[in-house]
């Protein structure tokens, strides 16, 4: 790997980025080569850690899941079936803890840094972040509906009018 000096890094970024870095720098008054290549290291980082690729999988997979037992929720009163073994309701339930735990470690990061999550690779865990809180407002929603049509929140396990 050839080491090259910053103002020569700053010179090898592409044209675009060195425009939009020097509008950034201009905006704020300072301007130095070690912050633009800082700013174009900090963009061009596409890995992740594990942890974000577990998040990321945990909400590709949560979201639709949560998706289908509130509609299976509001049309039936009860959540998704039990499944084979147990499977599907366990995955129900896995879901919605994984849509909890991203909402809580975002919350936590955003007391601790400012912002939320980073976007991780390809954009995907800003995404799921995203995502996470809109299923977390469409399950308040969903309950409260149950509730008031209901007069019950339903519990993780199934009452008898879920069986039969």
């Amino acid at each position: 790997m050839m080491l090259l000096s910053p103002p020569a890094r700053a010179a090898a970024l592409p044209s675009l980025q060195r425009q939009s870095c020097n509008i950034t720098c201009r905006r704020i008054g300072r301007c130095s080569p070690l912050r633009v290549v800082g700013m174009a290291e900090e963009s061009s980082d596409s890995g992740g850690g594990i942890i974000e690729k577990v998040a990321i999988v945990g909400g590709l997979v949560s979201t639709p899941v949560i998706g289908w037992s509130l509609y299976t929720l509001k049309t039936t009163g009860c959540g998704l079936p039990p499944g084979p073994g147990g499977s599907i309701g366990a995955l129900e339930g896995v879901s919605y803890l994984c849509v909890v735990g991203i909402v809580a470690w975002s919350l936590y990061t955003k007391t601790k840094s400012g912002s939320g999550l980073p976007n991780g690779p390809y954009g995907l865990l800003g995404a799921i972040e995203g995502l996470s809180y809109l299923a977390l407002l469409a399950i308040v929603v969903v309950f409260g509906l149950q509730f008031l049509d209901q007069g019950y929140i339903p519990g993780p396990v199934p009452g008898e009018q879920c069986f039969g």
